[in-house]
């Protein structure tokens, strides 16, 4: 968990449990250790609203990363895309259709019809 908390503290990224089940199960079918690795959530420009999510696994956090961790899995964000991502909830949705993991933004003021890219 985030260390921080005072009113202007960082907000806090929620990571629902089934997204942490599956995101284990990928990290440990990468090989990955789930002790010190983890899912980088991102921002990057790009979509049809200007901005669009990323998300990857990367072995170890960097220096300037928040660090959250929740149902013991690490979750990293960098200070730009906490930006845009503050307050967001990471959260897996199963089914025949659209099947993944999807991030609820507060922050959001506009998405685009398809619901890949968004506006702050």
């Amino acid at each position: 968990m985030s260390t921080a908390e005072t009113a202007d503290a960082t907000p806090e990224i929620e990571v629902s449990e089934t997204a942490a089940e599956q995101a284990l199960d990928l990290l440990d079918g990468e090989g990955m250790d789930t002790d010190i690795a983890g899912l980088r959530l991102f921002v990057q420009q790009g979509g049809c609203a200007g901005l669009s999510y990323g998300m990857r696994f990367d072995t170890e956090p960097e220096p300037d990363d928040e660090v959250y961790e929740h149902h013991e899995l690490r979750v990293f964000v960098d200070p730009a895309s906490m930006n845009y991502i503050g307050g967001s909830q990471l959260d897996f949705e199963g089914g025949l259709q659209g099947a993944g993991f999807h991030v609820e933004n507060p922050n959001v003021v506009s998405e685009c019809g398809c619901g890949e890219s968004f506006r702050t």
